[in-house]
């Protein structure tokens, strides 16, 4: 399985996520097929979103198109940071 790690502070959650979930087509037609949302403890605007995607090269097409940088801008996104990740191992305890 191939996953993108994505680590950002955004100005507004609530905005931001408006924003996520207008490109839910476009992010499945790149090809992500799953993906967690999650916020530091203490801090709701610094976001992690972790993703399961059909290719490591779909994610990077997406991620570094000049559409998804325009889409970042309109949802507040402040420096993402970008995490491109091959699963080697998954279990349950």
């Amino acid at each position: 399985m191939q996953h993108v790690l994505i680590i950002h502070e955004v100005e507004s959650y609530p905005a931001w996520k408006a924003v996520f979930d207008q490109a839910v087509f476009i992010r499945k037609q790149a090809g992500e097929l799953s993906y967690q949302l999650l916020h530091y403890d203490n801090e709701a605007n610094n976001i992690v979103h972790f993703s399961e995607w059909s290719s490591l090269d779909n994610a990077r097409r997406f991620f570094e198109s000049p559409e998804l940088v325009e889409i970042r801008k309109k949802a507040g996104v402040k420096a993402p940071d970008f995490i491109y990740l091959h699963e080697i191992e998954r279990g349950v305890l």
